[in-house]
């Protein structure tokens, strides 16, 4: 015998406090609601602008440094401690929280090249034009005590770049040649070359550590492997690349930022092509570093702005700048994935929101409720023209706005001298027109052509 039961929870109906809204039962029956399209589409609309309306993304200015900033490190421990060198060789550790420089060291005489922090967050690593390496304590020295570095090698040329190992006491400088060392030792445990060229930038892979990459002024891109002593792989671009950047969650891909105004992501199994060509700078990309999530990179310009790129889009979702911002040598995405910051040679260092309009602070229940069915109405219907026009629109200055136009009608002239001086002509002036995916792969994208 079946007996039928109504059962209600006092918590579908029940307020918790006097204080909050009543609850309503809802039938989600769409039979019953014919213009819910309608309301979510208003709903997403006004979303998207509201985004746009409070899209503040710029925080806070460190000041303090007398000469332009040329390179940062981020505290692998502390997400509040960050480190800044100069070009005047001084290194400045900064508390976020506080906003405030901690501690200024003169490391160097001359430019502060590089620097790096130990994988345990003990101490601290910087190159400079003295051709030294020198390693220095994280915490500040005690009172009466001077302020001297803990080991210092003197090398035999200049140090254009340093990286830590993620898991071991080893370190790699760049410069002649790649030199990987040991922190016990004054000389290093190995050399690796291929080319003549003075070396710009090398860095670690984060997960497999044993990978290597460097960026050399020959135009090359080499990928080295410390258990060998020989490089492991080499691809030539068009232009100088300035540095590369590993993605933190995929081993195989990195990003090379280049001087031909382009970020190139490669997977470094097939380096005949990259995997992606990201576009919208229009001066030499300086600088590049990845989200910890790894969908999302920042990359730094001399055209006075910073962008922050999806992975797998060729165009910028995010661009950042100010009137007082000059030439952006160096940029860095914090650990937690809220924050970035940027160092330009008018010697400033910014802090910028990563989500522009993002509310800092707790939220509420409520809001955070709020928050996510607005962003799910704006993916619901980000590709409706409005939408996607307002979500898109970003005001630039009039020097990289004019730049913008002055490209896309370069691109266009040598689009127009591809198709019709190096494409056969045909009887049928239909198949003698190449499709757009080609003319757009060899001209319109912007991608240099490749060489192993």
């Amino acid at each position: 015998m079946r007996v039928k039961v109504l059962s209600r929870n006092p918590d579908d109906y029940v307020r918790e406090t006097k204080l909050d809204l009543q609850r309503v039962p809802r039938n989600y029956d769409p039979a019953l609601h014919p213009f819910e399209v309608a309301r979510e589409y208003t709903r997403a609309l006004n979303a998207t602008k509201l985004e746009r309306v409070f899209a503040k993304p710029f925080l806070s200015s460190l000041d303090g440094h007398r000469d332009g900033v040329n390179c940062m490190a981020k505290h692998p421990k502390s997400l509040s401690t960050v480190l800044s060198g100069a070009c005047d060789g001084e290194v400045k550790i900064w508390n976020l929280t506080r906003r405030q420089c901690i501690r200024t060291i003169q490391a160097h005489e001359g430019f502060v090249r590089g620097m790096c922090a130990r994988f345990c967050g003990t101490s601290f690593f910087t190159v400079g034009d003295d051709k030294t390496v020198k390693q220095w304590k994280m915490e500040s020295p005690e009172y009466g005590e001077e302020e001297e570095p803990i080991h210092t090698i003197l090398g035999k040329t200049v140090y254009t770049g340093i990286d830590h190992h993620w898991k071991e006491p080893v370190f790699a400088t760049c410069g002649h040649q790649v030199d990987i060392w040991d922190e016990q030792r004054t000389s290093p445990k190995c050399s690796l070359t291929w080319g003549f060229d003075s070396i710009s930038s090398v860095k670690f892979n984060p997960i497999e550590t044993y990978l290597l990459g460097s960026c050399a002024s020959d135009r090359n891109i080499v990928l080295y492997d410390m258990r060998k002593s020989t490089p492991l792989k080499k691809v030539i671009l068009n232009m100088r690349t300035n540095t590369l950047c590993w993605n933190p969650m995929e081993a195989f891909i990195f990003t090379a930022a280049n001087e031909d105004y382009n970020l190139y992501t490669f997977d470094m199994r097939f380096l005949e092509s990259p995997v992606m060509v990201h576009m919208d700078h229009v001066s030499a990309v300086l600088d590049v570093d990845y989200s910890p999530t790894g969908k999302e990179f920042v990359s730094a310009s001399f055209d006075k702005s910073i962008r922050i790129f999806p992975v797998d889009k060729g165009h910028s979702r995010e661009v950042y700048h100010t009137k007082r911002m000059q030439h952006v040598i160096t940029v860095k995405w914090t650990s937690d994935n809220k924050y970035i910051l940027c160092g330009s040679d008018e010697m400033n260092i910014r802090l910028w929101k990563a989500n522009a309009s993002e509310k800092l602070g707790v939220l509420a229940p409520r809001e955070k409720a709020a928050m996510n069915y607005n962003q799910k109405l704006k993916e619901k219907f980000q590709f409706h023209p409005q939408i996607r026009r307002i979500a898109q629109h970003r005001h630039l200055p009039k020097s990289i706005y004019c730049q913008i136009k002055e490209q896309r009608i370069m691109r266009e002239a040598r689009r127009r001298k591809y198709v019709f001086l190096f494409i056969p002509s045909h009887p049928n002036p239909i198949l003698s027109y190449p499709c757009s995916a080609t003319v757009a792969a060899v001209y319109g994208s912007g991608r240099a052509p490749l060489s192993i």
